[in-house]
């Protein structure tokens, strides 16, 4: 095994005691594989069953929401009103026989639930979006009372606990990509001047509190998890030296893995529409992760962007990372892991085809990748001769709503 693979197949003890098998990790996808329950389907659990078998050390899901009456997509897996464990568990049970761990995305969408979903979607202010072509698709959001924060806190415990008790090994808080907690840590969506909002401290109060609750419920030997965005882009926004302040004090909190991305609906970076840290490097957030190991030694993943086995083991090898997160890579090679990990000349190629327009190429850059999800978990392979154009119609007849999304994940 050459000193590349050595350092791919290098197992990583996090805080709470457990350990990665390896440095490879699936990040989240939004599958839209819920049944009409917003139950986990048949096709969901194979999904997962085959990237199982293709070798990664850790499997984060795509986000469920918490909340039943607050969905980000139609067909979104979400927590019932009464949870009852046994919902989850062939989903859960899905990586058994592998070395591979299974984290569970609790979600909540916030002002990100679309019209025909919620007529009046919740957030931490009543800030519609900015850009009028969202804006048609998103109402604009009633601000929470604080009561109802509270309630929406215990979802997301009682989803964590249901989720641990269905046999996840792990948890993951979504806290990018303009969510919920996204919401709540920008001030351009966060105009509250109680304790959950005002300056930069109250603002992040919600996800520090979720942290803190859910480590109380699920103890300390099971791995919790965030994803958070870098910055989100955006003039006034949530910025860099926000997410640090963010990033030092989820270390303090005892944080077991920090997953870095960036961006939001209105500027969606993590799809790959803004590389300026990619110029010379594969990692669209390498940038960013060094600056995050200065203020806290929390374990970290970083996806998006990386494309050879050298070019991550270069990543790990700097100390800015611990754990490399594969994405929409894996909807085209379920098998990429292992295949990385046994020194073959894998690649994370993008092969979504282009038309040369950009909206196109944009709405392709989901749907292809969705369809080949699909594929799979209905037990087919993957077709990498599917054309753009036969992408954009199935999008557009199956699935109407999402062949429009900008972003999702």
């Amino acid at each position: 095994m050459t000193r590349t693979h050595e350092l791919l197949a290098e197992p990583l003890k996090l805080r709470c005691g457990a350990v990665l098998p390896h440095r490879l990790a699936k990040s989240a996808l939004s599958e839209q594989l819920g049944d009409r329950r917003n139950a986990p389907s048949r096709e969901l659990a194979e999904l997962y069953r085959t990237w199982a078998r293709g070798g990664a050390g850790v499997l984060v899901t795509g986000n469920v929401m918490v909340d039943p009456s607050a969905l980000g997509e139609p067909r979104n897996v979400a927590l019932p009103a009464e949870p009852d464990p046994r919902m989850f568990r062939p989903w859960a049970g899905t990586v058994r026989g592998t070395d591979a761990q299974l984290w569970v995305q609790p979600n909540h969408p916030g002002r990100q639930s679309p019209r025909f979903l919620s007529r009046q979607p919740v957030a931490p202010s009543a800030v519609p979006f900015g850009d009028r072509g969202i804006r048609s698709v998103f109402a604009t959001p009633r601000a929470l009372t604080g009561a109802e924060i509270e309630t929406i806190i215990e979802r997301f415990v009682l989803a964590a606990r249901t989720f641990v008790d269905a046999g996840f090994t792990g948890i993951q808080l979504h806290g990018a990509h303009g969510y919920l907690i996204s919401q709540f840590l920008s001030p351009l969506t966060n105009l509250r001047t109680d304790e959950w909002g005002g300056d930069a401290v109250r603002r992040s109060r919600f996800l520090f509190e979720l942290v803190r609750r859910i480590r109380a419920e699920i103890g300390d030997g099971v791995p919790l998890s965030v994803k958070l965005n870098s910055a989100d882009f955006q003039r006034g926004g949530f910025d860099e030296d926000d997410s640090l302040d963010v990033v030092r004090g989820l270390g303090e909190a005892g944080l077991d893995l920090l997953e870095i991305s960036g961006g939001t609906y209105e500027k969606a970076v993590m799809m790959g529409a803004s590389r300026a840290s990619t110029v010379r490097r594969e990692a669209y957030f390498l940038d960013y992760a060094t600056k995050a190991r200065k203020v806290s030694d929390v374990a970290l993943m970083v996806t998006g962007g990386f494309t050879t086995a050298a070019g991550m083991t270069e990543a790990l090898e700097s100390g800015a990372l611990d754990v490399i997160g594969l994405g929409r890579p894996m909807t085209v090679d379920p098998e990429l892991p292992r295949r990385l990990l046994d020194g073959e000349d894998a690649r994370a190629e993008r092969l979504c085809p282009r038309t040369g327009i950009r909206l196109a190429d944009s709405l392709l850059e989901i749907q292809w990748h969705t369809q080949q999800m699909h594929r799979v978990a209905a037990g087919k392979p993957v077709d990498l001769r599917r054309g753009a154009l036969r992408s954009l119609v199935t999008a557009g007849i199956n699935d109407p709503f999402n062949a429009f999304r900008r972003v999702r994940g």
